[in-house]
């Protein structure tokens, strides 16, 4: 069928932008668009993923389907969504890991590879122990790290995933050994740690926030630039005299050579969903942080971190 490209407008409200959609690929959806989530179930990125399919499945012709592959700290996910046919009925929640597993030789795939729609959601690390764990502060939690090299277990959500990393570089700026284990995900890493089988996690604050409000998680730190509005109380690594700010961002990608016109009934349908208030409430309640780019900015992003997580790894000793 001739493709047919059409200007996206300004988009008036829920049903301005629905014409819009329609007017640009009225053919497009014709049956169900499959969103690959490349972790496990809970987890913030699945979260993320699915509030925004709750969003666009509003105004879509045909539903957006959440599936999980799981696998290679997301390698299997994301690798999924770079090889796809480029028909735009496989999309991604693509992940900071674009731009970190093809530098340590993890992946097939390069950060070159996808095409942006639009970034949602950004993150930053954190630092978080069980409630009943003998650290109060994150100075006594690293002065115990060192003194005990290699024995503090921290989770995370897959080998050279951005939690991961997040681990290493704390390790490295603080000079001590961390015994970094690897999970298909956010969510099993916590589980582990509320069955006190690691001693922390570097996980994002959403993905721990239930069990912190419940008295059984303590966070002691966030590696960001300013402190998580959910939890004034604790501290940044910069407050703390650590100078790190490392965090994930998620966003819907696509394969690349998806034709024009579908790329742009894609964005506009993402737009559409991320203005959404229910959207924004949803990631609000689960401790989301709701950080929207448009395809450019998102692109531009991409190519950013890919560059500065390439160098970063170096640095550390972890790229191939």
């Amino acid at each position: 069928m001739k493709r047919r490209t059409f200007v996206l407008g300004t988009m008036m409200g829920v049903a301005m932008g629905t014409l819009a959609f329609q007017a640009q690929a009225a053919d497009y959806p014709r049956k169900q668009i499959e969103l690959i989530v490349p972790y496990s179930a809970g987890g913030g990125t699945d979260l993320v993923a699915r509030a925004f399919a709750d969003a666009a499945n509003k105004n879509l012709p045909k539903a957006i389907g959440v599936v999980n592959r799981t696998g290679g700290g997301g390698a299997v996910g994301l690798t999924a969504i770079a090889k796809a046919r480029p028909n735009g009925y496989t999309v991604g929640m693509g992940t900071a890991e674009i731009t970190m597993l093809p530098h340590m030789g993890l992946a097939s795939f390069t950060a070159d590879e996808f095409t942006a729609v639009a970034q949602l959601n950004a993150d930053p690390s954190a630092i978080t122990v069980s409630a009943d764990a003998p650290w109060q502060t994150l100075d006594e939690f690293i002065a115990y790290a060192k003194e005990n090299p290699g024995k503090v277990r921290i989770g995370n959500s897959g080998t050279g995933a951005i939690w991961h990393l997040a681990a290493e570089a704390l390790a490295k700026k603080t000079e001590v050994s961390f015994n970094n284990v690897p999970f298909e995900g956010a969510n099993p890493a916590v589980t582990a740690l509320l069955g006190g089988h690691i001693e922390a996690v570097s996980v994002s604050p959403a993905e721990v926030s239930s069990f912190v409000q419940a008295g059984q998680l303590r966070m002691l730190g966030v590696m960001a630039d300013e402190r998580v509005k959910a939890f004034p109380d604790v501290p940044t690594l910069k407050e703390e005299g650590i100078d790190l700010s490392i965090g994930t961002w998620r966003g819907i990608v696509l394969p690349n050579d998806v034709p024009e016109d579908i790329q742009q009934a894609l964005q506009a349908a993402t737009k559409q969903a991320a203005d959404d208030p229910a959207f924004q409430d949803q990631l609000q309640k689960m401790n989301l942080n709701f950080a929207y780019l448009d395809a450019a900015d998102f692109q531009a992003k991409i190519e950013h971190d890919n560059a500065f997580f390439g160098e970063l790894m170096s640095e550390l000793g972890m790229a191939k």
